[in-house]
């Protein structure tokens, strides 16, 4: 799949990235992780771009997606597809 960049702040642990990782995969999408367990620095950045603290933080390009309840919300009204597609 070509289209905009998929950016997952997670850590390696937590079922509910491992979640996100899963739907990202069956969608197609080509996923950045960073994990924010291994770098201080990649959570203060998540934390600074998504005024959260919770992982996952998901990016498609520079859109905020949120966590895995929003990624899958997202999906359930038909958004993530489209998203992943066009960049928009």
């Amino acid at each position: 799949m070509s289209g905009p960049q998929v950016l997952l702040y997670a850590t390696s642990w937590c079922p509910y990235c491992e979640r996100a990782r899963r739907l990202l995969r069956e969608k197609g999408a080509e996923v950045r992780e960073i994990d924010v367990d291994a770098s201080p620095e990649a959570r203060a950045e998540m934390i600074a771009r998504s005024r959260r603290h919770t992982v996952p933080q998901i990016f498609v390009g520079e859109r905020h997606i949120g966590g895995c309840d929003d990624l899958y919300a997202l999906d359930a009204r038909g958004g993530l597809e489209t998203l992943l597609n066009s960049g928009v």
